[in-house]
């Protein structure tokens, strides 16, 4: 790894956008960061007056997002890697969640990723180098009650970010879809948007879920500091994986999805293979 090495990542004001932007100071890249206002641009430019960059922009201003890109790179220097890290959760039974909380959802989380990737990438395809990295979730594989426009987003976000490092690979470009678990990130508190409960039908299915969420917000197994360093590992692998998981809970849930889904397959196989012609 050079010292020249570029990385940008969207949301760089806290969580794992803040923790992976400090890991990659102290190992020397370059880092150019997203943020929302001045004072934050401020701010993490403070970090490193010399390798922290800071644009501000609101990743859902889609025709603003080409004109940034094209700047970082005429300005600072070639991107090698993008971080799609901004995005917030949604929690709401969905019967209660107005459709406009779905769109917003998907905004942010979805169209901003892939506007910033769709600006990118042509730099990327004409040097035939690069790496990009959604942060997406362990709700991109498991789900449950009261978040499923947040599980939608994720999960469209690791199909998405699969095909296109099927697209990409030729180019020697690289896409990984990071996928966390718990993690003692502000995801659950003040950056999480919360429909108002409106029908009490779901109580007793929902209350405990969001119960539980809030007691154990900042108390969660995952560290992101040492996020940011495994994502790091990636970012320096010469066969970096398409999907990586972090954290020992999203280990384990989302092996239990997939023993269940099989068993699940092999039950209806008969019903399945009834179809053919």
């Amino acid at each position: 790894m050079t010292v020249s090495k570029i990385i940008l990542i969207t949301g760089v004001s806290s969580g794992f956008g803040r923790a992976l932007a400090q890991e990659a100071l102290n190992s020397g890249y370059r880092v150019v960061g997203t943020v929302r206002n001045d004072a934050a641009k401020t701010a993490f430019e403070a970090l490193n007056t010399a390798r922290a960059f800071a644009r501000v922009l609101d990743i859902t201003d889609f025709n603003a997002i080409e004109g940034i890109i094209a700047d970082v790179e005429a300005s600072i220097g070639p991107i090698d890697v993008l971080v799609n890290n901004a995005g917030y959760g949604h929690e709401g039974v969905m019967e209660e969640s107005p459709l406009e909380d779905m769109k917003r959802q998907f905004d942010v989380n979805v169209f901003g990723a892939v506007a910033m990737t769709k600006a990118v990438v042509p730099f990327m395809r004409q040097r035939r180098h690069g790496h990009i990295l959604n942060i997406t979730s362990m709700g991109g594989f498991i789900t449950m009650p009261g978040i499923a426009y947040y599980c939608g987003s994720k999960f469209a976000l690791e199909g998405i970010s699969e095909v296109l490092g099927k697209e990409l690979k030729p180019f020697n470009i690289a896409v990984t879809a990071v996928a966390p678990g718990s993690f003692r990130t502000d995801w659950a508190g003040r950056s999480m948007v919360r429909t108002p409960r409106t029908i009490a039908d779901y109580d007793p299915l929902f209350d405990p879920i969001r119960q539980a969420r809030e007691e154990k917000n900042g108390k969660q197994l995952g560290d992101p500091a040492k996020a940011a360093r495994a994502m790091l590992v990636a970012i320096e692998s010469d066969s970096p994986p398409a999907h990586l998981l972090l954290g020992s809970d999203a280990l384990g849930l989302v092996r239990d999805k997939l023993k269940a889904l099989a068993s699940e397959i092999d039950i209806w196989e008969s019903v399945t293979r009834s179809t053919d012609g």
